[in-house]
């Protein structure tokens, strides 16, 4: 136990006893998905689903999307946990009609393998990584405290065709969570 303790993989601690530590989520900057990239990893991923439902496209998701603003699209916020733990709140917006978003069906599996499952071919996205501070109500779903640093994510994914399918505001919790960049030397 002593060599794993000094491994870092578990931790003793006193009137609680030695635990198993869940590593940090690593995950590599490109057009994946978190589920599949998780359950690769053997993170155990899971889904709860706590929005799935048609709105009016703001004006951000409009352009993005390539839709008129008031247009019906797609709402889906999702808590990802791995072991149990929640590590991002995913808020992604789908052009209606799309594809069929059972709430079963999207606890059970990741949205990419719906896509993919549906004949839609990801080819492409544009993507900003940033950070801020936890509001009181996503600190209360990430299980961090109000003001806790997150890493945020906006990503406009295309098809094969070029048409935009996705747009997706995420939020990850910095404790657990880190993007991974690949830089190559330029010219």
């Amino acid at each position: 136990i002593r060599s794993l303790v000094d491994k870092g993989l578990v931790v003793r601690r006193r009137g609680v006893g030695t635990q198993v530590v869940h590593s940090r989520v690593r995950r590599p900057l490109r057009l994946s998905s978190l589920y599949d990239d998780l359950e690769a990893a053997g993170q155990g991923p899971a889904t709860r689903v706590i929005r799935n439902e048609t709105v009016p496209a703001g004006a951000d998701v409009a352009a993005a999307l390539g839709v008129s603003e008031g247009a019906g699209v797609t709402v889906l916020e999702r808590l990802r946990l791995t072991h149990g733990r929640p590590v991002a709140v995913l808020c992604t917006y789908l052009p209606t009609g799309l594809l069929g978003l059972d709430t079963g069906r999207l606890e059970a599996t990741g949205l990419y393998r719906m896509m993919r499952a549906a004949g839609i071919t990801l080819h492409s996205a544009c993507q900003t990584v940033g950070a801020r501070s936890a509001t009181r109500g996503e600190a209360a779903l990430l299980d961090e405290g109000e003001g806790a640093a997150l890493l945020t994510m906006r990503r406009t994914a295309y098809d094969d065709t070029g048409r935009p399918v996705e747009y997706g505001t995420h939020l990850y919790r910095a404790s657990l969570y880190s993007f991974d960049f690949q830089l190559l030397v330029g010219p």
